[in-house]
């Protein structure tokens, strides 16, 4: 019997815009995504296309991420971005004009930049949204939808029904604003799940969702078919399990294939090797990652060597043919159950290109070379359920992908704290909606609508984790306590019918995120709360 194999990409990255700066280093982490990961995938996506080459990929595109794409403020600044990439390579390649190793490398940089931004501007006049919706449209990409800001919906769900309603009502309103038509997946921020989500999933007539593999192996009852094959909850939508072996090859730097030593160094970037003046504008004066590397992984305590293109391609291209080699074997082993078993393998769509540099070269070889398997074959969820409707049902267990499995990460004694004052901000929102649900002047629309704004973006996991990490920390305090302190001071106007419309104007202004946001989903849920999740 044939095997499956399903590639989800989940691509992501919280709401960063800052209009009241002309420059913001965070906005960066978006110019990064595009330049390394989301515009080289369309490149691949439409030359699989071009070359008639069959592929199936699924995508999560989250509405923050989204929305940054369609933002005009934010488009104007990534090309002013790549103007001063191109500037920097074009500076490295006379630098460097008598050491024909780093000229090469300045060259490949300086023609990267240059395609990027040719791509961008020319061909796809901004709006990356179309690309990806025309990719739709080819049958090879599937796009599911997730929550609106990326809140981890277990703790909401325990704290507010309502707030975690909202989050998945509002993500799959935005899906079907932008791509003409309701999602069939959901991809639940975090893998994060507790009892009690699926009805909310089935509430928003979602069919199917992902787990962590202990999600579904320690459900009830156990799964006749392990994790390679998906299982229907009580209450309807479909779950599917991460499988750890395929996702550990390719995720981990230690035993994974991004650690090979011929792959791109991430962190050895002339950000922090050149003199400030040399590196210019792009700098701003400070120290920070350019985009420019020219160092190879190399080895544990070995003098990083420089790069070699053809060497870290033709890596990407055996370990593509192991990935594939080792997932039939998987499949062999598993067809003797009489059966027609799914692997399914989502990642961050950042691993690829960004963080793995080679990732994007990694995933197309392997798409080709499956191209041309017939026991092993590419699929989207959607379409294994549509083949394979029939399966177990099973109640899930509470789970994450998150470190150890569960929701340590984003319960924390470094960000606890934040969830007393979103569980408050949460409960004054959904008491608000429900005064005002019949009977709603056009101010407090708008009101309602920011409010709704600002509780969402306070609610993003990524404030959580990054305050976990240590990494921005201190931007991702700042990032919850002001928009806590926006929903607060509006919502204070707002009880006691004196909205300062200038105050108003000023955090739409800000926040602009979800024009057509629908905050009455706040006044009921008919879902009961979720079991206790500590």
């Amino acid at each position: 019997m044939p095997g499956f194999l399903a590639l989800i990409l989940h691509a992501h990255l919280p709401f960063v815009r800052h209009p009241e700066h002309e420059h913001f280093l965070e906005e960066e982490w978006f110019f990064e995504a595009l330049t390394e990961t989301y515009i080289p995938l369309l490149r691949l996506m439409q030359q699989l296309v071009d070359d008639a080459v069959p592929f199936k990929l699924t995508m999560s595109l989250t509405p923050t991420l989204c929305a940054m794409i369609e933002d005009a403020l934010l488009r104007e600044r990534y090309v002013r971005h790549l103007d001063l990439l191109i500037d920097l390579a074009a500076r490295e390649q006379k630098r460097n004009l008598n050491h024909p190793q780093l000229r090469e490398l300045a060259e490949f940089y300086l023609e990267l930049f240059s395609e990027n931004r040719r791509l961008f501007v020319d061909e796809w006049k901004c709006d990356l949204l179309a690309v990806f919706r025309k990719l739709r449209e080819t049958g090879g990409l599937e796009i599911i939808a997730s929550a609106a800001t990326h809140g981890v919906l277990p703790i909401l769900h325990q704290q507010s029904p309502e707030a975690a309603r909202a989050q998945v009502l509002i993500g799959r309103d935005i899906y079907a604003d932008l791509f003409g038509e309701e999602p069939s997946g959901f991809w639940l921020p975090e893998c994060a799940y507790a009892p009690g989500l699926e009805a909310l999933l089935q509430e928003a007539n979602l069919r199917w969702f992902v787990l962590d593999a202990h999600g579904l192996v320690f459900g009830k009852p156990c799964p006749r078919r392990w994790i390679y094959a998906p299982c229907y909850t009580p209450v309807g939508p479909a779950t599917f399990a991460r499988d750890p072996d395929a996702s550990r090859q390719v995720w981990s730097a230690h035993e994974g294939y991004p650690g090979d030593s011929a792959y791109r160094e991430f962190y050895r970037d002339i950000g922090f090797d050149l003199p400030m003046e040399h590196l210019g504008p792009v700098a701003r004066g400070i120290r920070k990652f350019s985009g420019v590397k020219y160092h190879r992984i190399t080895g544990r305590g070995a003098e990083k060597q420089l790069y070699n293109r053809a060497a870290a391609e033709n890596a990407a291209a055996r370990h593509a043919s192991h990935f594939l080699q080792q997932r039939r074997q998987q499949i062999d082993e598993i067809s003797e159950s009489g059966f027609e078993p799914i692997v399914v393998a989502p990642f961050d769509a950042e691993l690829f290109g960004h963080w793995w540099f080679e990732g994007t070269i990694f995933l197309e070889q392997l798409i080709r070379q499956a191209a041309n398997q017939r026991d092993l074959q590419l699929i989207t969820p959607s379409e294994y359920l549509a083949e394979h409707p029939t399966q177990q049902i099973i109640e899930p267990a509470a789970s994450t992908w998150g470190e150890d499995g569960h929701l340590a990460v984003w319960l924390d004694p470094s960000n606890a704290w934040i969830y007393p004052h979103l569980h408050a901000a949460a409960q004054r929102m959904t008491e608000a909606a429900r005064r005002h649900a019949e009977n709603c002047s056009p101010l407090a629309d708008r009101v309602l609508k920011q409010l709704a704004r600002e509780l969402l973006l306070a609610q993003s996991s990524d404030w959580a984790f990054l305050m976990k990490s240590g990494t921005a920390r201190h931007y991702a305090t700042k990032r919850t306590i002001d928009h806590l302190v926006r929903f607060n001071h509006l919502h204070d106007q707002f009880v006691t019918n004196n909205v300062d419309e200038e105050f108003l104007r000023d955090c739409e202004w800000r926040d602009n995120i979800f024009p057509n946001l629908n905050w009455r989903y706040y006044t009921q849920c008919h879902v009961e709360r979720s079991r206790d999740i500590s």
